[in-house]
């Protein structure tokens, strides 16, 4: 092993661990060395070009606030003797914590050891418990991240710990990542399919080592339904069966990926049992039936879906939360099979799982009011923006209308991005009825990402008039003033309006509470009573059924969501 020599602290680590190998036993050198390896570690972290200053927090920040290397603008530099933020100090301090609040509580010794999750070091029914966090499909290239952290601490704990470091970086050929996507050309063979193989052969080795009557807890965070898909099929082709599923909070709302998307703000803990004969054996022969298996799926996607609402659980949680209540009446057998014989795929069932999903929360969007009534546009709208309505995207700390705004003087700030991972956002579509591509007035897809329209972007659409589209204030000159949507007034006068004095009904109930939120933020009240009265838009129940839900569902502080309120407030006043 090379000992790097160049770096001050990795050889002053050195030498505290060679004084106290002198000094003390050997147990207590290398555990010395290692932790203050570790905090080395740490100071790397906040000792980068990349790292930068936190504002709010006034300290460095660490190059992995999340995990990818950002690219940064400035970047600010930390003084590792300095005591002040950034400094070797405080990375020691955190070490020094995590040490005094683990140790005390440990009852007995535990023990690592350096292998393979597909050959597991463990004999035959070694375990009552089997618990991993495995990694997340294609979501972080981890191997490839972790060379920053290994590189130092294969310098300063290549002697002590000599197999753990014994390549100069970290192995990627096994790690089980779908890296087909990220690397191409390095990663050409691990896809979807190496994915799903080699994690089928680690959860197989994971029901081998536990008992029969022991119990598995796999946690997976991954948003993709691809992701879900994949690690699924694994367990069960392995012979787990998936008895119930828990969204825990572990994720930050604060987060940068959280912020304005989909992203789950819980880790789903999926809990599984062997799928075995009592003499620890996978069972083989028990085969069930699809329609039975059609009928049982509906009443237990009911249950809990009040049960996960009633603990406060929503939005995309509570959708991944129904799949392990529902993958248990499917994975408790060796397989599935249709009235032909044919075997019923993994994949064919989840289609159907989240159709009964989607149907049950959208009853829960509308308060078991009947949603039929309603077009597909406004079905999957409200289904989208309850999906989003997690805590750590429910709205909390999106600033609201100013003063300013109301006066438009100041330009507003933009509503947070709607926006879901293209395969769940159409497989909900699909279980609403409705197809993504049918739906191109209120949804823009690009890429793998597919985004609901803000009523905002819809103005030039709802009133048929290409000049009507969404116009924040603009600075032409220093002491006009411009009104929000002010290419409205001139819409007015088109055409299409010139003969009643209102615009086009929209075609669709969604469409015309959008128009009524754009005429409310636009100031025209003599339209919107017209709108709402004379043209009779407002003596439907669909029409107010519809703008109850969404005000329930927009994020507080978003215009969206004081539109559809200002509307509302017309209501009983106009006689409805």
């Amino acid at each position: 092993m090379i000992r790097d020599s160049g770096d001050p602290l990795v050889q002053l680590v050195h030498e505290v661990g060679e004084q106290c190998r002198r000094e003390c036993d050997t147990g207590l050198a290398e555990a010395l060395t290692t932790c203050l390896a570790l905090a080395v570690d740490r100071q790397a972290n906040a000792a980068t070009s990349l790292s930068r200053w936190n504002i709010a927090g006034e300290k460095i920040e660490g190059v992995f606030a999340r995990q990818a290397l950002p690219m940064v603008w400035d970047f600010a530099e930390a003084t590792p003797i300095s005591g002040a933020t950034g400094a070797f100090s405080g990375a020691l301090r955190w070490v020094v914590k995590v040490c005094e609040a683990n140790i005390p509580t440990a009852t007995a010794p535990g023990h690592t050891q350096l292998a393979s999750a597909t050959s597991h070091p463990l004999p035959d029914d070694a375990a009552h418990a089997f618990v991993t966090d495995p990694p997340y499909y294609n979501a972080v290239p981890y191997a490839d991240l972790s060379d920053f952290f290994y590189v130092w601490l294969r310098r300063t704990l290549g002697e002590t710990h000599p197999i753990l470091f014994s390549e100069p970086l970290s192995p990627k050929s096994d790690e089980i990542c779908e890296m087909a996507g990220w690397d191409p050309q390095r990663y050409a063979e691990k896809d979807g399919r190496w994915f799903e193989a080699q994690m089928q052969q680690a959860m197989a080795e994971g029901r081998r080592i536990l008992t029969p009557s022991g119990i598995g807890i796999v946690v997976f965070a991954h948003k993709s339904t691809t992701g879900w898909e994949a690690q699924l099929q694994a367990m069960i082709d392995a012979g787990w069966i998936i008895t119930a599923s828990w969204p825990i909070d572990t994720e930050m709302g604060s987060r940068l990926r959280a912020m304005n998307s989909a992203a789950l703000a819980s880790s789903v803990h999926l809990v599984c049992r062997p799928r075995e004969n009592p003499d620890g054996s996978l069972r083989h022969d028990v085969v069930g039936d699809w329609r039975a298996v059609l009928r049982e799926l509906p009443p237990r996607i009911h249950t809990w879906m009040a049960r996960l609402a009633k603990e406060g659980v929503v939005g995309a949680d509570a959708i991944f939360a129904c799949l392990g209540p529902a993958l248990e009446i499917f994975s408790r057998y060796s397989r599935v099979e249709k009235v032909s014989g044919e075997c019923v795929e993994l994949r064919e069932y989840l289609e159907q799982v989240w159709a009964a999903v989607a149907r049950e929360a959208l009853s829960m969007v509308f308060e078991d009011a009947d949603a039929t009534g309603l077009e597909a546009d406004a079905r999957v709208t409200a289904m989208w923006l309850w999906t989003l309505s997690t805590s750590a995207n429910s709205g909390q700390g999106v600033p609201g209308t100013s003063a300013e705004e109301e006066k438009g003087t100041r330009k507003p700030k933009p509503s947070p991005t709607f926006s879901l991972e293209f395969d769940a956002a159409r497989k909900i579509a699909q279980g609403l009825g409705a197809h993504l591509d049918d739906l191109g007035r209120v949804v823009e897809i690009k890429g793998n990402r597919a985004r609901l329209l803000s009523v905002a972007e819809r103005t030039r659409q709802l009133f048929g008039r290409d000049q009507a589209k969404p116009a924040w204030p603009r600075r032409v000159k220093k002491t006009r003033q411009f009104t929000l949507f002010e290419e409205l007034e001139a819409a007015e006068k088109d055409a299409v309006w010139e003969e009643v004095g209102l615009p086009p009904l929209g075609e669709t109930t969604l469409d015309r509470v959008h128009q009524a939120m754009v005429l409310f933020a636009a100031g025209r009240n003599e339209a919107l009573k017209r709108f709402l009265v004379e043209e009779g838009v407002g003596r439907t129940a669909a029409f107010w059924k519809l703008a109850q839900s969404l005000s329930a569902l927009y994020p507080r502080g978003t215009d969206e969501k004081r539109w559809v309120d200002g509307v509302l407030v017309r209501k009983t006043g106009l006689g409805f």
